[in-house]
């Protein structure tokens, strides 16, 4: 009998200037939830237009997502991420995780809440403040 496996997916964005952030938790890494990742993510943040680095998932392709007014999708080169911001925290949530992970799902989601809280926007800040960003984003204010 093969093993049975569950899964659940975390959508997440930060803000690296600020470090103000938005995370998700979702069933399914599909078109469906990108979209109410993409909705609830406009909503959050009303103010001004918000870009959204992504990588070259299926779901952040699919033409059927309405990509609200104030979202502006840019999505990063194939094989590329280390140029996501969002990346580098994924793996510093994996280190917070540890290898020693709950062997179930329910169990699973509530320690990743619970990590997630403990990241202040000035650690978020430092996780995904790339150089390259804070330039843009200083350079656009001024």
């Amino acid at each position: 009998m093969l093993p049975r496996y569950e899964y659940y997916w975390l959508y997440g964005a930060v803000e690296p200037a600020t470090g103000e952030s938005l995370f998700l938790e979702m069933p399914a890494l599909d078109s469906a939830c990108f979209q109410v990742f993409l909705d609830e993510f406009s909503s959050a943040f009303p103010e001004g237009a918000n870009v959204l680095l992504m990588d070259g998932a299926p779901a952040h392709l699919a033409k059927c997502l309405r990509v609200p007014d104030n979202v502006i999708l840019l999505r990063l080169p194939a094989y590329s991420p280390e140029l996501n911001p969002v990346e580098r925290l994924w793996q510093d949530l994996r280190k917070w995780l540890g290898s020693d992970l709950p062997s179930n799902l329910a169990d699973l989601k509530q320690r990743v809440a619970t990590t997630l809280c403990t990241y202040s926007p000035d650690t978020l800040r430092s996780i995904t403040g790339f150089d390259y960003l804070i330039r843009a984003h200083f350079a656009q204010c001024s």
